[in-house]
């Protein structure tokens, strides 16, 4: 599965120095279990399926700060990306269920984003 990830991403992890500056960048920092330079760390070490189960690789709001921080171009949420694929692509595993959508409907959100998360997190 790491070779999966690392394919899907095109993210060499081990390039990570582990300086920080993804993590300080980060937006959702507070929110998520596993800090951008965390992820990193995991994919490195093979600890794919423990970030798999983890809701925390959809608190990553996708915004890119990582990436434009890092100084040796790692893309920690190319990773985070390509982890989610791995899960969407595994049968009775999306995150975002058609039932679900009803009750996520705001009048101030642009549809546009809501089919752009479901096509996200659906096969």
């Amino acid at each position: 599965m790491v070779e999966f990830v690392k394919r899907i991403s095109g993210v060499n992890p081990r390039k990570c120095m582990k300086c920080g500056k993804c993590t300080a960048s980060c937006p959702a920092f507070d929110e998520m279990e596993f800090h951008p330079h965390q992820f990193v760390d995991m994919v490195e070490n093979g600890r794919i399926d423990e970030l798999m189960n983890s809701k925390g690789i959809y608190t990553c709001l996708s915004c890119f700060a990582c990436v434009e921080r890092c100084p040796r171009s790692v893309e920690p949420a190319k990773l985070i990306e390509a982890v989610r694929i791995a899960v969407i692509r595994q049968q009775d595993k999306n995150h975002l269920k058609p039932d679900q959508i009803p009750a996520l409907l705001d009048d101030e959100l642009p549809q546009q984003a809501i089919t752009s998360a479901f096509r996200k997190y659906r096969k």
